[in-house]
């Protein structure tokens, strides 16, 4: 049985705190289920500006999407998302990875680390998680027991497996590090490239052996609401994403047509990928909205 779609929504930027609030009461409206904040400086910091949107809504979930863990020491980030769900009322979902700029730690004068020594960091953090918050004399105590469900992101095979043996929901990118481009510019994964991905995750013990199995995301790079599907992948295409029009009107990370056959395109990924959980960005906010009734409405 198909899991039930959840839609959240990632906010990018703060401009003031009125306009914060203003945006994610608008979310709340639109029928958005987790309001999101990445962790990338110049970015919001994500533990405050998730405690406001919770204070100001009261149905949607808030997380991080996700963390940067090389940003933490275990311990501290433990603090931190213990504290951070008591004063949501137990509404946080704790997105982690690797985190992917260099440039980023240099200026936090931090190790970027090779991608290895990132996954070992970040699987050091999973389980320092686990333990901790499965330690009933860790304080602070998080609302939720033993802790907020984890979401792991990535793509490769040991941030699938890790995904696999730790968290409860997993985020599939869909994107990667674009070659030979400016770092932090991505290009799109095709269909088939991610269906790979789904297929090794389902074959790792971890994942197959579960009596609950994960929640599965993708975060979705660009919506097009259109009645010319063809003519806006065309144009999507021109804009070097490395798929071509005809690729990206199957990609999961694409969703391109009007409200209803966008809708359709949710329904017919979930059950190719299982992905129920669909992640878009803060700039689409109100072009998705319609999407989230057609599904709704079934």
């Amino acid at each position: 049985m198909s899991r039930p779609f959840r839609f959240g929504l990632a906010i990018l930027t703060i401009d003031t705190g009125a306009t914060w609030r203003r945006t994610c009461r608008r979310a709340e409206e639109l029928g958005y289920d987790v309001l999101l904040v990445p962790d990338h400086l110049g970015r919001p910091a994500p533990f405050p500006a998730l405690v406001t949107a919770a204070e100001v809504t009261s149905r949607p979930r808030v997380g991080t999407f996700v963390l940067n863990a090389g940003f933490f020491h275990p311990a501290l980030l433990a603090r931190e998302a213990a504290t951070t769900d008591t004063l949501t009322g137990g509404r946080l979902e704790l997105g982690l990875g690797t985190g992917y700029v260099r440039a980023e730690h240099e200026t936090a004068g931090l190790p970027f680390g090779s991608p290895g020594e990132r996954v070992d960091h970040l699987t050091r953090t999973a389980e320092e998680l686990d333990r901790l918050l499965g330690d009933p004399e860790f304080a602070p105590r998080p609302a939720q027991r033993p802790g907020p469900p984890l979401l792991i992101g990535g793509n490769g095979p040991r941030m699938l497996q890790l995904a696999a043996a730790h968290a409860q929901i997993t985020a599939f990118s869909g994107a990667r590090q674009a070659p030979g481009r400016t770092e932090g510019t991505l290009e799109l994964l095709s269909a088939e490239e991610v269906a790979a991905s789904v297929a090794r995750y389902t074959t790792y013990e971890e994942a197959a052996g579960r009596t609950d199995p994960a929640e599965r995301n993708v975060l979705v790079q660009r919506v097009v609401v259109t009645d010319d599907r063809r003519a806006a992948a065309r144009e999507l295409a021109a804009e070097g994403l490395g798929l071509d029009a005809e690729q990206l009107l199957q990609a999961p990370t694409v969703l391109i047509g009007t409200p209803a056959e966008i809708a359709d395109q949710l329904r017919e990924r979930r059950g190719r990928f299982g992905f129920s959980y669909i992640t878009v960005l803060d700039p689409v906010m109100e072009e998705f909205a319609p999407v989230i009734e057609e599904v709704r409405r079934g």
